[in-house]
């Protein structure tokens, strides 16, 4: 029997949508990585948009579609907004503060006023907007999973075109600064770069201590 594949839906935005109240996803890219920027986006969507216009959690989508469902994004969204926090900002408070801050300031960015927040996860904090977080919510709520979309989108194209650039030697446009072999071999290489999260590197950099950054 063939399993179905869920999709998130518009159930969530409904109600406020019935009362002409904007509602606002966010989503981050880049918690586990051991370089690079944690990214949070935050996305309006039009009222009553079709739920079916393909929007999914990003790890589910081929980079292909990522890429058209982004110059989609683009052009129906009532809003959006992007934010990053660096590596050393990562090391200094740590990446679930360091998450925090960016969906936080990507909220703040937004040029409209929202009435809710929806963010994936199980952890938010904000003193002024009713805010709810889904677990698993860039699979279960349309807005949430637009923002999954924008956050890797974005992510991966600094770690291309910035983060590769400036340091190609470790092949940060193909793995884009997760943990894989050719990455850690690299990182045994060349030592570490700015761009590193030292925090995330302490086993490497204990066993070698001659790595300092360039």
């Amino acid at each position: 029997m063939k399993q179905l594949i869920s999709k998130p839906t518009t159930d969530y935005e409904l109600s406020f949508w019935q009362n002409n109240q904007y509602v606002v996803g966010i989503d981050e890219a880049g918690r586990g990585p051991l370089a690079g920027p944690v990214v949070a986006a935050s996305v309006i969507l039009p009222y009553y948009i079709d739920a079916n216009i393909g929007f999914n959690d990003s790890k589910k989508l081929s980079e292909k579609q990522r890429e058209e469902l982004y110059e989609l994004l683009i052009t129906v969204a009532v809003d959006n907004s992007v934010s990053f926090v660096e590596s050393d900002m990562i090391d200094e408070i740590n990446i679930r503060k360091a998450t925090l801050l960016a969906m936080q300031t990507c909220l703040k960015s937004l040029e409209k006023k929202v009435n809710h927040v929806f963010i994936d996860g199980n952890y938010f904090e904000h003193k002024t907007l009713p805010f709810t977080t889904v677990v698993k919510g860039d699979s279960k709520v349309l807005s949430i999973a637009a923002a999954s979309v924008l956050a890797k989108i974005s992510r991966d194209r600094w770690m291309t075109e910035v983060a590769d650039k400036d340091f190609p030697q470790y092949g940060f446009a193909k793995h884009k600064g997760y943990g894989t072999r050719e990455h850690i071999e690299a990182i045994l290489n060349y030592g570490i770069c700015p761009l590193h999260r030292k925090t995330f590197l302490r086993n490497i950099l204990a066993q070698n201590p001659q790595f300092t950054l360039f």
